[in-house]
């Protein structure tokens, strides 16, 4: 069943501004990939973590909003996992209240 995830990600902060993008780039292909819809993304820069990760203090914020089989989502996962980039993910499956408050926000924005 085709349902609306939300994923964030904390990448690595020594990657340089090309290989943010690339890294990006991978996972928005591989959602694709998976017969999966990108709805929405939002790159929210270099951000300080509330706690040091795998000795970081800083990490690159990225959220891309999707739609995609329930199914892929346990390989996307795995995909977060074995890249040494990645340092943090959240993925979580949107109710129609926040997709409605997604959008939203959106229309807000523009």
């Amino acid at each position: 069943m085709i349902n609306q995830y939300e994923t964030v990600f904390i990448a690595t902060p020594v990657l340089s501004e090309k290989q943010m993008k690339e890294t990006v780039e991978k996972f928005k292909g591989f959602i694709e990939h998976m017969s999966g819809e990108i709805v929405h993304e939002e790159s929210w820069g270099l951000r300080k973590l509330a706690y040091n990760i795998q000795h970081k203090s800083t990490g690159f914020y990225h959220m891309i909003e999707f739609r995609m089989d329930g199914e892929n989502i346990k390989k996307l996962e795995t995909e977060f996992i074995r890249d040494e980039r990645i340092i943090r993910f959240l993925t979580m499956k949107m109710d129609k209240f926040a997709i409605l408050y997604s959008e939203k926000k959106r229309r807000l924005k523009a």
